[in-house]
Order: C-alpha cells, then sequence, then structure tokens
C-alpha cells in the first residue's frame, strides 16, 4: 500500500462536480447531506429519480441511471470530476458477485469514457493475503475492477459500521434487546476495527481534499479494536440490560444466517454472508490514514452512546435496509423489521395531482373517518377509552387544514410539509410507540404516488405480540385505507366511505 506524504492540500480551488451513487442507502444517503453541506456540486445517480427527488437539496442533481445498464451513464457522467462508489449487491437474490463485477466494470469505462478525474470506492477491511468470503473477495475485486479504468482511485477500506440504522449495529441492537440468554459461536470473538458513522463520513468527504497521487488503498477504523462480543457486552452495558452469552464451538454461516433471519431484522440470505465475512479480521494494518486526515476516530464505545443518542427519534436518518431496493421491490405490506421496529409500507399511483390527493389525506379522521373500515376504528377507540386513553373523541380541530401538534382522532401531528409528507404519533395505550406516515411524490402531468407506512416501535416482547395479533386487522384496514385515499383523490374531495 501506498503512504502518501503528511501535507493536505486542496485537488481544485474549485469545488469539483460530484456524482453520489448510492445516494438512497445508509451511507450515501447520510453522505449526501455532509457533501450539500460543504457546498459541492452534487449530481445523483438513481435507477427511479422521482424517489429521489424529494430528498436532495435544492442545488443537487438528481440523474436517472443503472449501474448495470452501461449505456445510461454516460450521460450522467458528463461534466463530473469524482464519483464516489458506494454500492453493492449484498442485498441481491442472484450471483452479488457478477453483479458486482458488472456495476464496477460499467462504471470504470463510462468513467474513462468522460473524463472522470476520481472515483472514491468504499470497499471492505480484511487481509487479501488471506482466503476471503464471497462477500469480502468481491468487494476487495471491485475496486480493482474501478483501478483498470485508468482513472485514479481511492479505496477507503472499513470494517464495522456504528451508527443507528446501520446493518451491523441494529443486528446487535436485535440480538440484545431481544435475547436475555444468547450463543456466542466462534465468529463473535474475531477482532474487527469498528468505525462510527460520522468518522467515516469524515473520512469521506475529506478524500476531496487530498492530493493527486495515484491509486490508492487506505484502510480505516475506530480508536480500538473489538470484537461482535465486545460489541454486544458494551451495548447491554449502555442499556443497562443484563445478557448471559454462552460460548459454544461452531456455528456455521448457513445456521447462523438463519437464525439472525428469526430473531434480527437482518433477511437470511444477507446474514449469511454477513457472518461469513466477519469470521475474517477486520482490523488496520497500515496507520497511514492518521497522518493523511484530519480525522481523530472515536472508539466504540463512544460510537456506540452516538448511536443510542438517535433511538428516541421515529427512524434512523438512513438505514442499512434503504439500500435493498437494488434487489427488487419490496412487496407492500410485508410487515417488514427496520431495526428493532415493524413496518407496513404500501405504496399506490394516482391520475390526481400532488395538491389534490395530499388534500385528501389532509382531511382524515374526524367526521371525514379513514376511508375504509370507520368502525373498526370506532371500535379500536372505544378499547383504547377502556384502558385509559384518549380513544377518538378528540376529533380534529378543523375539517380542513392540518398544524404540527393537532389531534386527529387518537393521533397527533408530529410533522407536515404541505403537499409533501405528513406524519401523525399516535396516542393510544399501547406496549409501544406507532407511527403513520404519508409520503406525495409527482406532478400534475405524469401523476402522484403515494407512500403510506405505518411504524411500531414494540417494548419487549409484549409489543411485539400485540403487532402480531392485530396484523391481519392491519393488513385490511391499511390496504383499504390507501385505496380509500386514491379513489378519493380522484374524485377531488375528501369525503370518506362510512362503511
Amino acid at each position: 500500500m501506498t503512504t502518501l506524504p503528511p501535507a493536505i492540500k486542496p485537488r481544485d480551488a474549485i469545488k469539483p462536480r460530484v456524482l453520489l451513487t448510492g445516494a438512497t442507502g445508509y451511507v450515501g444517503g447520510r453522505l449526501l447531506r455532509r457533501l450539500e453541506a460543504r457546498g459541492a456540486r452534487v449530481r445523483c445517480l438513481a435507477r427511479r429519480p422521482e424517489h429521489l427527488r424529494g430528498q436532495v437539496g435544492p442545488d443537487t442533481e438528481v440523474a436517472a441511471g443503472d449501474l448495470l445498464d452501461r449505456h445510461s451513464l454516460d450521460a450522467a457522467m458528463e461534466g463530473i470530476e469524482v464519483v464516489y462508489y458506494l454500492v453493492h449487491s449484498m442485498g441481491s437474490v442472484g450471483s452479488f458477485e457478477e453483479e458486482d463485477r458488472t456495476a464496477a466494470g460499467n462504471v470504470a469505462a463510462a468513467a474513462r469514457a468522460t473524463g472522470v478525474r476520481l472515483i472514491v470506492y468504499l470497499g471492505a477491511l480484511a487481509d487479501s493475503s488471506q482466503p476471503l468470503s464471497p462477500h469480502l473477495r468481491s468487494r476487495q475485486e471491485v475496486g480493482e475492477v474501478l483501478r483498470t479504468s485508468g482513472v485514479e482511485v481511492i479505496e477507503l477500506r472499513a470494517s464495522i459500521v456504528i451508527g443507528s440504522g446501520s446493518l451491523s449495529f441494529e443486528m446487535i441492537r436485535a440480538l440484545v434487546d431481544r435475547l436475555p440468554a444468547m450463543v456466542a459461536p466462534r465468529w463473535v470473538s474475531v477482532p474487527a476495527q469498528p468505525i462510527a458513522i460520522q468518522d467515516l463520513l469524515d473520512y469521506l468527504v475529506q478524500v476531496l481534499d487530498l492530493p493527486s497521487a495515484g491509486n490508492r488503498i487506505i484502510e480505516i477504523g475506530g480508536a480500538d479494536r473489538a470484537s461482535y462480543g465486545d460489541l454486544m457486552r458494551e451495548y447491554a452495558r449502555q442499556r443497562g440490560v443484563r445478557r448471559l452469552i454462552v460460548p459454544v464451538p461452531v456455528l456455521t454461516p448457513w445456521l447462523s444466517g438463519l437464525w439472525l433471519g428469526l430473531v434480527t431484522p437482518l433477511f437470511a440470505r444477507v446474514g449469511r454472508k454477513l457472518i461469513d465475512s466477519i469470521r475474517h479480521p477486520s482490523v488496520v494494518r497500515d496507520p497511514s490514514a492518521r497522518s493523511l486526515f484530519a480525522v481523530q476516530p472515536m472508539g466504540y464505545r463512544e460510537a456506540i452512546a452516538g448511536a443510542l443518542r438517535n433511538e428516541d427519534s421515529p427512524r434512523a436518518e438512513t438505514r442499512w435496509s434503504d439500500a435493498l431496493s437494488s434487489s427488487g421491490p419490496v412487496r407492500s405490506g410485508s410487515g417488514l423489521h427496520f431495526g428493532t421496529q415493524l413496518v407496513d409500507k404500501r405504496v399506490a399511483h394516482v391520475d390526481a395531482p400532488p395538491e389534490q390527493v395530499f388534500a385528501s389525506i389532509r382531511r382524515m379522521g374526524g367526521e371525514v373517518g379513514w376511508y375504509f373500515g370507520n368502525w373498526l376504528w370506532q371500535v379500536r377507540g372505544a378499547l383504547d377509552l377502556l384502558v385509559g386513553g384518549v380513544g377518538t373523541r378528540r376529533g380534529r380541530r378543523d375539517p380542513e387544514y392540518l398544524a404540527i401538534g393537532d389531534t386527529v382522532d387518537f393521533w397527533r401531528v408530529e410533522e407536515l410539509d404541505p403537499n409533501r409528507r405528513l406524519r401523525l404519533t399516535a396516542e393510544l395505550k399501547i406496549p409501544g410507540r406507532a407511527w403513520l406516515e404519508f409520503d406525495v411524490e409527482g406532478d400534475a402531468a405524469h401523476g402522484t404516488t403515494i407512500h403510506q407506512t405505518a411504524i411500531f416501535d414494540p417494548i419487549g416482547r409484549g409489543g411485539q405480540a400485540y403487532w402480531y395479533l392485530v396484523f391481519p386487522l392491519h393488513q385490511l384496514v391499511f390496504r383499504g385505507m390507501l385505496r380509500g385515499i386514491a379513489a378519493a383523490a380522484t374524485r377531488g374531495g375528501g369525503r370518506s366511505g362510512r362503511g
């Protein structure tokens, strides 16, 4: 590996134009905010630009393109100087190694053809001289493919990323929160060098300030080493809970993956690939990053504390599962896990402008009702009254308009972005916290897409039992409610059927 001189100076007096891939993913979504705050001229690449346009700043471009479609990349890279490559296919159903090779080859060819100066790639920290898991081998192979472009490539190799919503942290949180005792196969004691998401983002941003010096592989990590077992014990300590960890001599990645799929947010196929990689040490052997960057990385204890400070937010700023969009559409109403939260997500398209669609959403509750099964909502409110809750007796302050803090039956308006977003938080007597969110995007010419998301953050096993007990009713009510909203918006009104 190349060790660079310690001097840091800007590559260019003019801020480079940046293409960001993976902007809907965990790291990419947060890096986008950092780059925008820095004043960088950013263009995001997205297969479905309409899903990203509402999430970027006013000066950020969104370009249509697919890394698996070589011909879609030239226009997206036109005028670009720096490409951030932050994608991988670990969640893919098919051959993720082949998809990763194809995507990297397409980016390399397009970067060479359009005159890109620099590719920044976030890879995986592992000793390449040792036999590696398919996932780690693929991550390092991507770096090799990108370097064939002839464009300068800086590959940052990182270990476990600690932050609210990250894949590793959510696995740790789910295991410790849900299991009072757990078996500890050998992979939980393998050394790693976890890095806080804040520090990782600092490294990614400061790459823009490094002088040009050819292809480089730079290892980055936190201030100290820790295994997954160390991380679980520290998480339990900071949460104030006692957990028994029982060591066992062996537990195969296949069995571990199935186990994780049952007790954590991970899909089994992702869990198998992750554990297969955890079996390899991932520690920094070349310390040159400390002299190249103005970053003083924190230790894993501080990183966990930082992640926990965000736990009272309804959702993390970004989640690891956001990046799984590359593996195909998520089934509507699938009851997905996001961290320890349970989610029912549905999507509908309406041939009406966003203002008209949002008006139907805005009028929900009170006299208008909930567009489907209003008697079920009334029964739920009555049950809440029986246990000392507010029920539906509060109604609405105004039948037409909403403001943050308004009550809507047993909900309260927590977030309101007119014609774009509404988030309600439940004030029911339930074993957990619940939110109902509506996101609207589109235009008068092409119609409007409604994203309806119900989120439940259970408290203990009682909370999980509650969700699954009412899950059949949720399937019925939430599906009917979205259809009712779409029908009301098409009619141009907000009247609800009382059935």
